[in-house]
């Protein structure tokens, strides 16, 4: 019997070729390309555009026919004329090369839009905000219209009326019967809308200067720079006593909006205004109203001390109220005690709360909690 070990015949195979070869002897470094760069050679389409052709495509964008089309409009229009130049991509791959590639029509400059004015109110009548909202009807596609001015001090609807059209007549006799109503004087109240045809048409601004109205409005397609109004169409049509079906007729509109204004100005206690109604606050009680539940809760939280770990609810009326006020580029609506040296900015959009300190004598003014955590919800 033969013991002999057994010998692999893979060991003993050699290679058979001399890529092979070269393979298993290759560094493991892997090399670049080594062409030389010189001895590359150049492609030229067959079909490349002459430099003459180039320069009659050239002269042909940009003549006082044509300065003013896009590629896509020029060849078709040379194309009735039997005249054919070259395909809209080379048209538009040789303006590129010219450095022509910018907005060919002839229309309008984008005009500069100026941020509103920030607007403060300190007492009543002195600042309004209005807006339009449809309610629908039964008949699709038309609605009634909701004409609704509050006064942003105290946040109260200071006059309202339905109609079936939407036009400036209808916002500026509203405007004129507030005006009576209310006993404002000439130069007392400033009037903040959006960009509306109703609110820049000519009868309204005619009453305007009329009344002696500062008018004050909002940019184009910026929603928050009339926070009032729309948060205020937000509260009352989600309001449980709004109908499930829609008005038939613009009587049934009228008498649901008078029940919704009387509750919203009598009963609604608003977050903005230390929940207060915005009667109270129109009349001045609210101080005294506050004052007496600061006693109250200071007795409860003397009573039972442990229980109260954080500040009682805010029992300080504000003295001044302003919207449009821009902090780190965003809208909020600013509110403020002098009194008591405590505000607070209730932005929208998530911006982060901005608590100031204001002395009594308007000589000092210092930041305070400025990286506080909390963030206040916009009021509805």
């Amino acid at each position: 019997v033969n013991h002999a070990p057994a010998v692999e015949t893979r060991a003993e195979t050699r290679p058979e070729t001399a890529l092979e070869t070269a393979l298993e002897t290759a560094p493991l470094i892997v090399q670049g390309d080594c062409r030389q760069r010189g001895k590359r050679s150049i492609y030229i389409p067959h079909n490349k555009l002459s430099e003459a052709e180039v320069n009659i495509i050239v002269d042909t964008v940009n003549s006082a026919q044509y300065k003013d089309l896009s590629p896509c409009q020029i060849v078709p229009c040379l194309a009735d004329l039997f005249i054919y130049l070259a395909s809209v991509s080379t048209i538009y791959r040789v303006m590129r090369r010219f450095n022509q590639m910018v907005d060919r029509r002839n229309e309008r400059k984008g005009q500069k839009r100026v941020k509103p004015k920030a607007l403060t109110a300190t007492a009543p009548n002195q600042v309004y905000s209005w807006d339009i909202t449809y309610l629908p009807t039964t008949v699709r596609g038309q609605y009634f219209y909701l004409y609704l001015y509050v006064d942003i001090f105290n946040r109260k609807i200071v006059g309202w009326r339905v109609f079936a059209e939407e036009n400036g007549d209808n916002a500026a006799q509203l405007l004129e019967d507030i005006y009576r109503h209310e006993g404002i004087t000439s130069h007392q109240l400033t009037l903040h809308s959006d960009n509306g045809a109703p609110m820049k048409g000519e009868t309204m601004l005619a009453m305007l200067q009329r009344l002696n109205v500062t008018p004050s409005g909002s940019r184009p397609s910026v929603s928050n720079d009339n926070p009032y109004s729309e948060s205020l169409f937000h509260t009352i049509k989600h309001r449980p006593a709004l109908p499930l079906h829609r008005f038939a007729e613009i009587a049934h509109a009228r008498r649901w909006v008078t029940e919704m204004v009387a509750w919203y100005n009598n009963a609604h206690r608003h977050s903005a205004i230390c929940f207060v109604t915005l009667s109270e606050r129109h009349a001045g009680l609210d101080r005294a109203i506050l004052v007496k539940r600061k006693a109250v809760f200071e007795q409860a939280r003397q009573k039972n001390p442990q229980r109260w770990s954080k500040n009682t609810l805010a029992t300080t009326s504000l003295t001044a109220i302003a919207f449009n006020f821009y902090l780190g580029g965003e809208t909020c609506s600013f509110l403020w005690c002098i009194c008591c040296g405590v505000g607070g900015c209730h932005a929208r959009f998530g911006v982060a709360s901005l608590r100031l300190t204001v002395c009594i004598s308007g000589t000092q003014q210092k930041e305070r909690d400025k990286n506080e955590s909390t963030h206040f919800k916009q009021p509805v």
